[in-house]
């Protein structure tokens, strides 16, 4: 009986430790749906960033490029030049073609012309009358021939229609790119270039040097193929970010050849120019740009197109985009984060642009503010 009365017991208190576990049960579930659930959103608006940054443990660094290197000083004969770097001399130049893609860039295009005036035979230039995002767009370049009237005898110009490309192709900013490329290709043959000749491959803000684009001229023996390792500036020469500017290419022309903005090969001549990104006047362009190229998709916020974002942006010498470094260790990756060190130097720059420095102070150290 007194067993019976113990099991009685206990069966009438089951109901009470059942509710009293579903209660702690249910305590503890909602912190976790809580801690999930910022977790899911927190992946969803940082994925890009979580991303980036463990870029170490899940991406492959390419293979190191070949540097040859590159030797220059005043007042040396380009015999002596060829011979340092291991090369002949020709008898009489080669001719240098400089093909680019253009967009809006039209004052770095401008010092690049200027630059590279005595010493490239054609200038190649194709743009589309929309972006990469099909963002209706203006003809600059064709609007603004008179500030390019000193290279009209040089200048190869086409303009693509970006109605012209195929309608599936309207929708994703790379195939755009791609179509860009391939219309490039078809001006070339329209050029007069010719097997032997110099083909320069390059976005319009990536700047050869005429040290470089002399050696490429004069020397025999050069690599059928080789990069160029440009020094990589943001937003004006007042912000070198670091050399690993490669995608400009050099190609002795052939048959086969075609534009491509890509690794093509292992070769690298080092130290051969500058590349200045965002390099704008006005703060529009930078917008423009933003919206405009076929990384369109980092702008995440409409504040990231605010005026006074961008100004603090520029000054700061802070990410645009407001993302983390696309580095392959964490050694380099911590290197970076953070405003890119200013420098004080205007040593080795373009010296068409510290010739007219009056007209490009936005492009040195200490102009980083832009009208509107």
């Amino acid at each position: 009986m007194k067993q019976d009365s113990r099991m009685a017991g206990n069966s009438v208190n089951l109901p009470h430790v059942t509710r009293r576990r579903s209660t702690l049960a249910f305590k503890f579930l909602i912190p976790f749906v809580l801690v999930l659930s910022v977790s899911v959103i927190a992946v969803t608006q940082y994925f890009q960033s979580i991303s980036y940054f463990l870029r170490p443990l899940w991406d492959t660094p390419p293979k190191p490029f070949t540097r040859i290197p590159h030797y220059y000083a005043p007042n040396m004969s380009m015999p002596q030049l060829c011979q340092l770097h291991g090369w002949g001399i020709l008898s009489s130049p080669r001719r240098v073609f400089d093909a680019v893609l253009f967009s809006n860039e039209l004052d770095i295009l401008e010092i690049r012309y200027r630059e590279l005036f005595p010493y490239v035979d054609r200038f190649v230039i194709l743009e589309a009358n929309a972006t990469f995002t099909g963002i209706p767009k203006s003809l600059s370049f064709f609007e603004n021939l008179n500030r390019f009237a000193f290279a009209s005898s040089k200048i190869v110009y086409d303009m693509l229609p970006i109605g012209d490309l195929d309608p599936d192709s309207r929708r994703m900013p790379f195939l755009v790119e791609a179509g860009h490329r391939r219309a490039l290709n078809n001006l070339l043959k329209r050029s007069g270039i010719a097997v032997g000749d110099v083909l320069i491959m390059a976005d319009a803000d990536e700047i050869p040097s005429p040290e470089t684009v002399q050696l490429l001229k004069w020397c025999d023996g050069i690599p059928p193929i080789m990069h160029l390792e440009l020094k990589n500036y943001m937003y004006s020469f007042e912000f070198h970010v670091d050399q690993n500017s490669w995608r400009t290419t050099a190609h002795v022309f052939t048959e086969r050849t075609k534009y491509q903005h890509s690794r093509q090969t292992d070769l690298m001549l080092a130290d051969a120019g500058w590349h200045c990104s965002f390099c704008f006047r006005e703060i529009k362009e930078f917008a423009f740009k933003m919206k405009a190229y076929s990384h369109a998709d980092r702008v995440k916020h409409d504040i990231f197109l605010n005026a006074d974002r961008i100004q603090r942006v520029i000054c700061n010498g802070d990410n645009i985009f407001d993302m983390l470094p696309e580095e392959y260790t964490f050694s380099d990756l911590f290197k970076k984060m953070g405003p890119i060190p200013r420098s004080a130097s205007a040593i080795h720059l373009p010296s068409y642009l510290i010739r007219n420095a009056d007209s490009y102070r936005f492009l040195l150290p200490g102009g980083c503010l832009r009208p509107g």
